[in-house]
């Protein structure tokens, strides 16, 4: 199920259980995982995107392994806000692995998400722009992935 913000989120996860951030892109998609008290993110990979059939098997696969209970895809919003041909894309994608597993899916701003990751690998971690290449999707789902989780904290009930 999409839901529609943080506190619908963090009331329809249970209260252990990792989350898998997603930065989707054309041809790769960057994932990252929080730990089970959905605390801090960190990267995991990135899949190297072929056919939606094949991406889900690969994406279920590794969220059954780590048991994972919710996910947060980034929301690729146009500068100015509006929804564009990626935000789309990013839905139909979402649509799509409901239709295999039901599970809870928020939708994250991610602008500027890609831009401060890089600019981050290159000051505070010097790394060339090959290596940044290998590892920016996977940090940048890391990122997202982690302001979501702030959200979530804030609207998690108190217990």
């Amino acid at each position: 199920m999409i839901l529609p913000d943080p506190m619908a989120m963090a009331a329809a996860l249970p209260a252990r259980g990792a989350v898998f951030g997603l930065d989707l892109g054309t041809r790769t998609i960057g994932l990252a995982t929080s730990d089970a008290t959905r605390t801090v993110a960190s990267p995991l990979e990135t899949l190297r995107r072929t056919k939606f059939t094949r991406d889900a098997e690969a994406l279920f696969a590794r969220m059954d392994h780590r048991a994972v209970v919710g996910l947060v895809l980034g929301w690729p919003r146009e500068m100015d806000g509006r929804e564009g041909s990626r935000c789309q894309a990013t839905r139909a994608f979402a649509d799509n692995l409901l239709k295999i597993r039901d599970i809870p899916l928020l939708f994250w701003d991610e602008r500027l998400s890609t831009s401060a990751v890089q600019r981050m690998m290159v000051e505070e971690f010097d790394l060339s722009r090959g290596r940044r290449a290998a590892k920016v999707d996977a940090a940048a789902a890391a990122y997202i992935l982690q302001g979501a989780l702030e959200a979530l904290a804030r609207g998690r009930p108190v217990s």
